[in-house]
């Protein structure tokens, strides 16, 4: 390779024939000064003894530092091979000879010049790249210093991809270590200008995207010193290993993933006439409105099931667009080689698991892919194994599993544009039971992508507009699947829908990355989280978070965000204090005179002038009745500077109709004229974004089911709302 970067390979290439896997640390030092960093002036002395040899008047300054190079010695300062000493011959050759007894493996001493710089947070950061099976090359920004992984576990660091040059400022702005290099940290000056630092992580992608293929799997600069010299590498370390492999697997044809949500006609195999996961799965394809004429069950000595034709064999079956097979995992491979090589099926769902997800079954998902790639085109497309199957509204099929009874009622209609993508089919079918009125358009459990992915589904499912949030669960991206996700998310992010992802497995991820510095503060996790957050997704953080960005993003779909400035109602001062503490990324907005003025007027209707004022938060005290309190509301949510708006209710107050009709009271929180239904008629005069919070317990879940029903996003806790409103306001 010709160019700026020959002598990094050119140290690669050295380092390889000498059987290392670490460069040393003046050869990492070559691709610091490739990315436009400053390096110390420095020497390479052999030992003790050879100090007076050297002209030290090249060393700048008065103080040294001196290091062991050693092969495979990455933490140097763990091991003793870090110290400082007076720039002097005698002071100097003291240091290596005691170096040299801690460190006996060492080959010869680095003697630089000492940087002097502000230590600590605006002062030491964190530059590195490595290579990552689902993502390819990245690059990683974060605090530095000898406390760099405590400080990551606390802000993580910011992760950025070639293909997402676009996410480079929004990342930054996310980083909490970005912050005092461009802001200045106890009144000194900015450590770099914002384009600088710009700059700086895009020389780091371009060197990554085209050093990763030549044995430069990881690199990183720690601690990169900000002087007044411009950026200082101060320690770098390279690690050398195999270079990346293309993920294997027959490209898709095109309209595959359509086929597979949308087929002409389904196969059962697998199917009992007792009820069993087949007979089921049968079920719930014709109770999804699927034509029994268009469906056929392999089943020996059968004519027929639950209304529907049975054949003996595949043979027999014919060629459908979509076969199920819920049979024994050893008996999958067998029906998988056959069905592709007779080209029987355009699509095939794998129910049983024992196909690679686990130790011992690596032989048949090697079969089943040996099969796939040896099959006469167009190939068969596989979703599965180990999963719950697809529900697929508008292809008129739900090859789940999970009886009708078991579930919550689900439509034909699919009443919300939402796409459910899951490695986990119970996480996706749970999610659906704790939210019954999201009746999505897709269901599409992947299991251990054996074939399709999770990057495939989005990839579909960004380009089509009946889509419009699409939520997926991942444990795991397949090889180069995450760069493939991510670019479907940012597509999708572009043309008006939302993703939400919650990460499975993260914390094994973390302990398996904990092996060096940069792997640590941008483990598999943290790479994966901030390349989604770059491409525009949403990323939850628990369970709870991923339903409430789940719910607030379908039911505002149509009601853009246009700024951060909440308005904010409650009954309680409690709430009102919640609501201030949990702002977040929102701000208080200020009420016009206007407005202040409307909510005066309503509060001294209630007998509330002098108890409390108007403001924002709009506590309205437990006193406050129906109509007032929507009228308040209403004053709120149409007030010119508020961008989105909550409506909190502490529903125990005996001034507001807030229960289900019942015996002991004459309350209906259905009722006309009760909170619950005057706020359902706010919601359809308005197009602000908003949402309800009903504080309170299982009493007043029928409140919270007349707000749901309006179209209303309700949540149970103010914060949890305001983490919610606040992404998306954000994204």
């Amino acid at each position: 390779m010709n160019g700026p970067l020959a002598p990094v390979i050119a140290a690669v290439e050295a380092a390889r024939a000498g059987g290392r896997d670490l460069l040393y640390e003046t050869e990492a030092l070559t691709v610091a000064a490739c990315l436009g960093v400053g390096i110390p002036s420095h020497l390479v002395v052999p030992g003790p003894g050879d100090v007076a040899r050297f002209d030290l008047s090249v060393l700048l300054g008065d103080r040294v530092v001196v290091k062991a190079m050693a092969p495979g010695l990455a933490h140097k300062t763990e091991a003793g091979a870090v110290v400082e000493a007076a720039k002097d011959g005698a002071a100097i050759s003291s240091a290596i000879a005691s170096m040299a007894e801690r460190v006996p493996e060492a080959q010869a001493f680095l003697v630089a010049e000492h940087v002097a710089h502000e230590p600590g947070p605006g002062g030491e950061v964190l530059l590195g790249m490595r290579w990552t099976d689902a993502f390819g090359p990245v690059a990683t920004f974060g605090f530095g210093g000898t406390s760099a992984e405590f400080l990551a576990a606390l802000a993580p660091a910011a992760v950025f991809s070639p293909a997402l040059r676009a996410g480079i400022g929004p990342a930054l702005d996310a980083c909490a270590a970005a912050a005092p290099v461009t802001g200045g940290v106890r009144g000194r000056p900015p450590a770099m200008e914002r384009p600088a630092l710009e700059r700086l992580v895009g020389a780091a992608l371009d060197a990554a995207a085209r050093l990763m293929p030549h044995h430069l799997v990881e690199f990183e600069i720690n601690p990169l010193a900000l002087t007044p010299r411009g950026p200082m590498a101060l320690d770098a370390l390279g690690r050398i290993g195999p270079p990346p492999e293309a993920a294997a697997r027959p490209d898709l044809r095109p309209g595959a993933v359509a086929g597979m949500l949308a087929p002409e006609t389904i196969g059962v195999i697998g199917v009992s006439e007792r009820v069993n996961l087949g007979r089921v799965i049968l079920r719930n394809v014709l109770a999804a409105g699927f034509p029994p004429e268009r469906v056929v069950v392999v089943k020996p000595g059968a004519d027929e099931i639950d209304g529907v034709r049975c054949v003996p064999d595949l043979e027999a079956m014919g060629q459908v667009g979509l076969l199920v097979v819920a049979v024994g995992a050893d008996a999958v491979p067998d029906i998988v080689e056959g069905v592709a090589a007779a080209g029987l099926a355009s699509g095939v769902i794998l129910v049983p698991g024992g196909l690679g997800e686990r130790a011992g079954t690596e032989g048949h998902a090697g079969r089943i892919a040996a099969a796939l790639a040896a099959a006469p085109h167009p190939r068969p497309v596989v979703n599965g194994g180990n999963c719950m199957g697809i529900r697929s509204v508008p292809g008129g099929y739900d090859t789940t599993f999970i009886p009708a009874h078991k579930t919550a009622p689900q439509g034909r209609e699919g009443r919300h544009p939402v796409a459910v993508v899951s490695q986990s089919g119970a996480f996706a079918i749970a999610r659906h039971d704790r939210l019954p009125w999201l009746d999505p358009a897709y269901v599409i459990t992947v299991g251990n992508q054996v074939d399709l992915t999770v990057g495939d589904y989005l990839d579909h499912l960004a380009d089509d507009p009946a889509v419009q949030v699409a939520a997926c669960y991942v444990e795991g991206f397949r090889p180069g699947d995450g760069l493939r996700w991510a670019g479907a998310a940012a597509r999708m992010r572009e043309r008006g829908g939302r993703v939400i992802l919650y990460l499975g497995g993260r914390t094994a991820a973390g302990a398996a990355a904990a092996a060096s510095h940069t792997a640590a503060v941008a483990g598999d996790a943290v790479v994966a989280a901030g390349l989604a957050r770059a491409a525009g997704a949403l990323v939850a953080g628990s369970l709870d978070e991923f339903e409430d960005l789940l719910r607030a993003a379908v039911l505002l779909a149509d009601r853009p965000f246009g700024g951060r400035r909440l308005g904010a109602v409650t009954n309680a001062g409690f709430e009102a204090v919640a609501v201030a503490d949990a702002l977040g990324t929102l701000q208080a907005a200020r009420l016009a005179p206007a407005t202040l003025e409307r909510i005066d007027a309503i509060l001294a209707g209630e007998r509330l002038g002098g108890v409390v004022a108007a403001g924002n938060p709009l506590d309205l005290t437990p006193n406050c009745r129906a109509e007032a309190y929507a009228a308040a509301a209403a004053a709120v949510l149409g007030d010119p500077g508020v961008d989105v708006g909550l409506v909190g209710c502490v529903p125990l107050t005996p001034s507001l109709a807030t229960l289900a009709a019942g015996e002991g009271h004459d309350e209906d929180t259905a009722a006309a004229d009760s909170l619950a239904s005057l706020l359902g008629g706010l919601w359809a005069e308005t197009t602000l974004p908003w949402a309800a919070v009903v504080d309170g317990g299982a009493p007043y879940d029928p409140m919270a089911g007349v707000l749901e029903a309006a179209g209303i996003p309700v949540f149970r806790a103010a914060d949890r709302a305001l983490r919610a409103l606040g992404a998306l306001a954000a994204g």
